[in-house]
């Protein structure tokens, strides 16, 4: 009986083994599981680029946007966040000269998803590659709206690739649609160019001016709703508006200089008897700025129909 197990074993070895040597030899096409299934097609498929790494030698990779997400194929290889950027990963081989070939995926603040395919080389070819025109790069294969189709919570139903869009329209365009709404002190002036409105999310427009020759470092920008009048001895009560998006945020306006911001906050309006402030922060400094926005203002917010982005 002992040697009739043994028998069995290794005829069960010899089968595993041999279906394990007929399926390297022979790979899934990809149209037959078990169960109904339907074969996926190459152009539904997200084109992954090539990149080799390195055990001594750390390859950095420019993306348009933040960085949200990274997922790594195997343990071969170690990624992280360059220390001070949002928006380049590194990435170095974490066992020298592994041969199997593994992959990693990114995506960014704006909705893109990036897949690459990596292998390992002791001199890599490429070690600084720039990603800005990856999704938009003309090829029949690579399907541009593929980007579209990746969602935040802090975004709810709206496209991060479409709030990215309309801020980048409007910070090009430039246009000044509120001209009484801001505040000056200090040679710091902060004014509010434009609030407008599309879909679920407000957009304003801000630009901060500095005339003296100190540079302003801004330390945070804060949005809220309060009482236009409270009482003594009352606590205020104030609800935080926080924006979900920011393109172009200037942390530091040089003298003599001035930047812009477009910020994405979630659509509210003003209850009567309360008005929204808008409050800068100078880092270190007294150069606070604070101005006041009224429920018109923002129910007269311009409507996005037209995106004009160069």
């Amino acid at each position: 009986m002992k040697q009739f197990f043994i028998m069995l074993a290794l005829v069960a070895g010899a089968i595993t083994a041999n279906a394990q040597e007929t399926a390297q030899s022979q790979p899934s096409t990809g149209d037959l599981y078990s169960g109904l299934t339907r074969k996926i097609e190459y152009d539904r498929m997200i084109p992954p680029y090539g990149i080799e790494v390195s055990f001594n030698k750390t390859v950095h990779i420019i993306f348009p946007a933040a960085v949200r997400y990274v997922d790594l194929g195997s343990a071969n290889i170690i990624a992280g966040k360059a220390d001070g950027a949002e928006n380049v990963i590194r990435v170095k081989a974490a066992v020298q000269g592994f041969e199997r070939e593994t992959n990693f995926s990114v995506i960014t603040d704006e909705g893109s998803f990036y897949s690459f395919n990596v292998k390992y080389a002791d001199e890599p070819e490429k070690l600084n590659i720039e990603m800005k025109d990856f999704i938009h790069d003309g090829e029949a294969v690579n399907r541009p709206n593929n980007s579209l189709d990746i969602y935040f919570n802090d975004l709810g139903n709206e496209s991060p690739k479409v709030v990215n869009l309309i801020m980048k329209s409007i910070y090009q365009s430039d246009k000044k649609e509120i001209k009484h709404i801001g505040s000056k002190r200090f040679g710091i002036q902060l004014l509010l160019k434009g609030i407008y409105t599309y879909n679920d999310f407000l957009y304003f427009h801000i630009q901060t001016k500095n005339a003296s020759q100190v540079p302003f470092d801004m330390d945070f920008i804060r949005i809220k709703i309060v009482d236009k009048k409270v009482a003594k001895r009352t606590a205020i009560q104030e609800q935080v508006i926080f924006p979900v998006r920011a393109y172009r945020y200037n942390i530091r306006i040089p003298g003599k200089k001035s930047g812009r911001t477009v910020f994405a906050l979630p659509k509210f309006t003003v209850p009567d008897g309360k008005h929204l402030i808008v409050e800068l922060y100078e880092k270190n400094g007294g150069r606070h700025q604070r101005f006041v926005v009224e429920n018109e203002d923002i129910t007269r917010a311009k409507v996005i129909d037209d995106l004009k982005v160069k």
